[in-house]
């Protein structure tokens, strides 16, 4: 069964700009991870800052082995330089077709 993510990060102010780049810089290799199916970045229309990536992936197994294949390459500390707080990360299933 496929798995939807909701991550969602609240960029430093002055960061946020930084932050969509290197989204934009990273995201074609998240797209071609294994499993994964779909990567969306969305902004919040009232506070551009707050940013949303809306996934699915095949199996929360293959999301964790991402978020793994990152952490090793040094992505996810680079990443959080440029957030005011730590990312939410929320798995859902669905339930209605």
């Amino acid at each position: 069964m496929t798995v939807n993510v909701i991550l969602e990060a609240q960029a430093k102010p002055e960061c946020v700009d930084e932050l969509v780049a290197t989204f934009d810089a990273i995201l074609p290799d998240t797209r071609n991870y294994e499993g994964c199916i779909e990567v969306k970045v969305l902004a919040n229309q009232d506070d551009p800052a707050n940013i949303v990536l809306l996934e699915k992936w095949k199996t929360r197994a293959d999301y964790e082995a991402y978020v793994a294949w990152r952490a090793e390459q040094g992505t996810l500390e680079s990443l959080g330089a440029l957030l005011a707080s730590p990312p939410s990360i929320r798995y859902f299933d669905e339930v209605t077709k």
